[in-house]
């Protein structure tokens, strides 16, 4: 220790006093000593002072160093405190100790090697404490704000909750909205529907030319409306949660190819290829052949919907023994590459505006995508605008357990 210390002697002995003197100054650190009679004065002493060291005899004429001691602490102060025993007195350092005191030393051994030793050391402890004090006052304070972010946190969760639950609820009613309004325009529609294909039929008198171009506009107009009627039906049912999956055994070749002639008009009227590719040593699948249907309607009639020009082609092969895969692939639009993340979004359509070419309620590939994870399985895109786009499915052969039960004598075919 370079530094100058500041170190008070407590004793009413001169000779003892003057022991400690001559031992602190031949000791190696530098002290600048103060002295004082008796605990009186040495506490006046440490009201206006500030001292690095207190070395206090246990007996002094007013008050012991043990009452001394706690005296200093009562007043908060802190200081390294060694005190002077004699002969006899080493029991009582123990409760020394436990009233704070530092260390103790007997006045037979007072020497400057003991002095300073014993002064390093007590400095030293004094030091360690006071860094362990501050630490733990500041691990308290960060306590106690750890306490209020995690109140903060469990007002906000409380909040998201209710919040949550509100927006649940919303989306349930809106749910319920959307199913009843699509199910009660459905009546309509169909009525519509009905008597346009009856006054097609020259029913009940023959029709002209334009009233039969009339009529032809307004069932192609209310057929579209209903697609749209029952998409946003299916949407409401699978979002309720009240969509299910009814598996049965079919010949997925056969079944992908009427569905795909049953919208070859749609194709023929824009002059475009539609061709089915069936590579299956093993065209048998238990799924849902309503969820797939929808799947497969809806790619193919957004290909034939999107492309302008060139083919639209259905490739069906096997990935691996339990797996099979479904391609469609056009030569259409496109879709732009900051697109795709979007595609699959309920309501969401490339083209967003109130000119845009082609119509629809953005909830087609929601559907498709949902209905793909009902029934085990996923689907990707990948598409160049202006070039075209390639949705795959890829589903199980078997869904879950019924690879173990499902026998295929029941394979039908839809």
């Amino acid at each position: 220790m370079s530094e100058t210390l500041k170190i008070l002697v407590v004793d009413d002995d001169e000779v003892d006093r003057m022991a400690v003197r001559r031992s602190l100054g031949k000791a190696s650190i530098n002290a600048e000593v103060t002295e004082a009679m008796d605990a009186r004065e040495a506490i006046a002493i440490l009201t206006d002072n500030v001292f690095d060291c207190l070395l206090l005899d246990y007996r002094l004429p007013d008050k012991d160093g043990l009452e001394l001691i706690q005296q200093v602490r009562q007043i908060g102060m802190k200081i390294p405190t060694i005190v002077f025993t004699g002969q006899g007195d080493e029991q009582i350092a123990v409760e020394l100790m436990k009233a704070g005191a530092s260390d103790y030393v007997s006045k037979s051994r007072v020497s400057p090697e003991t002095l300073d030793q014993t002064i390093r050391n007590a400095i030293r402890i004094h030091h360690a404490e006071l860094e362990a004090q501050i630490a733990n006052e500041q691990l308290r304070e960060s306590h106690k704000l750890l306490l209020w972010k995690n109140q903060q946190l469990e007002q906000q969760r409380q909040q998201i909750e209710l919040q949550n639950q509100k927006l649940l609820e919303v989306s349930r009613l809106k749910s319920q909205f959307l199913a009843s309004m699509s199910h009660e325009l459905r009546t309509p529609m169909n009525a519509i529907m009905g008597f346009s294909q009856m006054l097609l039929r020259q029913y009940p008198d023959p029709l002209s030319s334009p009233q039969v171009d009339m009529v032809k506009r307004i069932f192609k107009n209310a057929q579209h409306l209903l697609t749209m009627l029952n998409e946003v039906l299916d949407f409401s049912k699978i979002e309720a949660g009240r969509f299910e999956v009814k598996l049965e055994g079919f010949d997925l070749g056969k079944f992908a190819t009427m569905r795909t002639e049953e919208l070859r008009c749609f194709a023929v009227e824009k002059d475009l290829r539609l061709e089915v590719n069936v590579q299956l040593e093993n065209p048998e699948i238990v799924n849902d052949p309503g969820g797939m249907r929808r799947v497969l309607v809806n790619l193919i009639s957004n290909a034939i919907k999107f492309t302008e020009s060139g083919y639209v082609r259905i490739d069906l092969w096997e990935l691996g023994r339990d797996r099979v895969a479904i391609a469609v692939k056009d030569t259409g639009v496109g879709i732009a590459k900051e697109n795709l993340q979007h595609i699959f979004e309920a309501f969401r359509q490339v083209d967003q505006t109130f000119t845009r070419k082609y119509s629809g309620t953005g909830l087609g590939l929601a559907i498709v995508k949902s209905l793909v994870e009902m029934m085990e399985g996923t689907i990707t895109v990948e598409s160049e605008l202006g070039k075209g786009s390639t949705f795959q499915v890829e589903l199980p052969r078997f869904i879950g357990k019924q690879k173990e039960t499902y026998h295929t004598q029941s394979v039908n075919c839809y």
